[in-house]
């Protein structure tokens, strides 16, 4: 008798056998969208894929994601203001991601391990200035040299940094990390020449033979207000406060100082001159806290430190040590009136803090670079009203801060690379926000954020050592695996689990999964139970 073939049959209840697949009329779709971090990131860093490397304990592959598009991860896990914390759609669930502070552990790692980042072999025969050597000159530079063009950057100051160290004191951001994270983006091949003041730019650009121009000059200058003084009166701005810090010997401020302002400089201002020596530093500012500029933490710090503060008053005379403020309240627009009230408060030194300009002589005498209410107006693409001369950080307007200044360099960057090559810098179109009601977020365990560490208050006025410390591996690991991943798979294998039909592939480790449509009913079970919001039922054709 012949043998029959081998063959597997199928059970007739299964889906296998049943291709239900035609019972159909929606069908899931994988999907990426765009993480509200992402989103919210000034410098437009990659935040949820160097927080993907990062949780799988890949703290180099996480830092050179970074570095695509930050090259000062050190500097700015200390100083940014980490908007994309705000943003961070775990906050509804309990604590935003440390973002900020994974961030700087990267940095730290980095300098610790000697990290760099290779310079390209070849380069375009381009050349271009950069004006200042801030955020924004150091990552316009850093991303022109990987781009293949020859760089120079122009300092007038005698140190690299711009206001990152002339305007940020040492218990914020350390000198020997903002000179770490300088010195390796110079390793690229760019050239700096500090002490080298530019005063025309045209000139500059035509005596060097440079083929662009980045305009970086951080705001530098501080405002001034007219406050009737006595001859005794010791009157000066916060920059040169803050700026003198870099001198030889400190500033002399007394023990009892006034810092008039209400930003973010003015708490930097009274927490340096406490730790001068002030016995009495008292912010004096027109309106009331929830109207100050300067962020939360910064004023709660410079509570904790002693700091005074003087709502709703304003300076109307200084003299022989003694100021005289009047106190204010807001109209029904939240205006600042005067009340005809009056008090006097000690004061050896006051300090302007009313904010900051731009010394913008060297465009003077450019022609079709307009400049209005002190910053000068540029395209969308950076560049100012005339050719090749691109500008970008404080001296546009724009957020001032080293985050906005990064991310203006980068785009800049790319913008002057396409000028140079005769084409035009498009970016690539934007996924659709990843919201929180796209998220099952029944998958994710209570984990309330790390607390970084900070320095005993009883040394904090005495010293200029970091207030704000770092986390350690273990905690920073913890960190970001906090990250929900919002709107982008990253294999939990839920979808592969809860498929009733088995229409679901697994393409392997880093290669997502496969939907076989042969089988799938268009139950929609995969996508209510993706935890990230990273699938989408859509309408079968």
């Amino acid at each position: 008798m012949k043998e029959k073939p081998f063959a597997i049959t199928l059970d007739v209840g299964s889906s296998l056998a049943n291709r239900t697949g035609a019972w159909r009329t929606e069908r899931p779709e994988y999907v990426h969208r765009l993480p509200p971090c992402n989103a919210a990131c000034p410098a437009g860093e990659n935040i949820q894929q160097w927080l993907f490397h990062a949780e799988s304990g890949d703290y180099e592959s996480a830092w050179r994601e970074l570095m695509r598009d930050n090259p000062l991860p050190a500097v700015m896990g200390r100083i940014c203001y980490h908007p994309c914390e705000t943003a961070c759609n775990r906050v509804q669930v309990d604590d935003a991601v440390g973002i900020n502070a994974v961030e700087r552990f990267l940095g730290d790692e980095a300098i610790r391990h000697g990290w760099t980042v290779e310079a390209p072999q070849a380069t375009s025969g381009k050349r271009v200035l950069v004006v200042g050597s801030g955020p924004a000159g150091l990552s316009a530079a850093y991303h022109l040299r990987l781009l293949g063009h020859e760089v120079t950057i122009r300092e007038a100051q005698d140190r690299a940094g711009g206001m990152m160290r002339y305007g940020i004191p040492r218990y914020r951001l350390p000198r020997e990390v903002l000179d770490a994270e300088i010195d390796r983006v110079l390793a690229l091949g760019i050239t700096l020449e500090l002490g080298t003041r530019v005063d025309d730019v045209l000139a500059a650009q035509r005596d060097g033979g440079f083929h662009a121009v980045f305009l970086a000059v951080g705001a530098g200058i501080g405002r001034r207000a007219y406050i009737p003084a006595g001859d005794s009166a010791r009157i000066l701005d916060a920059v040169t406060l803050l700026g003198g810090m870099e001198g030889e010997g400190p500033p002399l401020l007394g023990r009892k100082v006034a810092v008039y302002g209400g930003g973010n400089t003015a708490m930097d201002a009274a927490r340096t001159a406490r730790r001068l020596g002030a016995t009495d530093a008292v912010v004096v500012y027109r309106r009331t806290r929830d109207r100050m500029p300067a962020h939360d933490e910064e004023v709660t710090e410079a509570l904790e430190e002693g700091v005074r503060m003087k709502w709703l008053s304003t300076i109307k005379h200084a003299d022989g040590g003694r100021i005289t403020i009047e106190r204010m309240e807001l109209d029904e627009t939240g205006f600042p009136q005067p009340t005809g009230e009056f008090e006097e408060l000690d004061a050896d030194t006051v300090v302007l803090a009313l904010g900051q300009d731009s010394d913008l002589s060297l465009v003077e005498d450019v022609p079709d670079l307009a400049v209005d209410h002190g910053t000068v107006q540029v395209a969308d693409g950076l560049m100012t009203g005339c050719q090749g001369i691109f500008a970008g950080g404080d001296m546009v307007p724009a957020e001032r801060t080293a985050t906005v200044a990064v991310g203006h360099g980068k785009k800049a960057a790319r913008h002057i690379d396409a000028y140079l090559r005769g084409t035009s810098y498009r970016p690539g179109p934007k996924h659709d926000p990843a919201a929180f009601d796209r998220l099952n977020t029944w998958y994710y365990a209570d984990a309330p954020a790390s607390v970084r560490p900070r320095l005993e208050l009883a040394r904090r006025v005495s010293t200029f050592d970091e207030v704000v410390q770092g986390l350690d591996e273990s905690t920073a690991l913890f960190e970001a695996r906090r990250c929900m991943s919002c709107g982008n798979c990253f294999e939990c294998d839920n979808c592969y689990g809860v498929c009733p039909d088995n229409a679901i592939t697994k393409l392997g480790p880093g290669k997502g999964f496969a939907i076989d449509l042969d089988y799938c009913k268009g139950c929609g079970l995969c996508v209510a139970e993706c935890p990230s919001g990273a699938m989408d039922m859509v309408p079968e054709e």
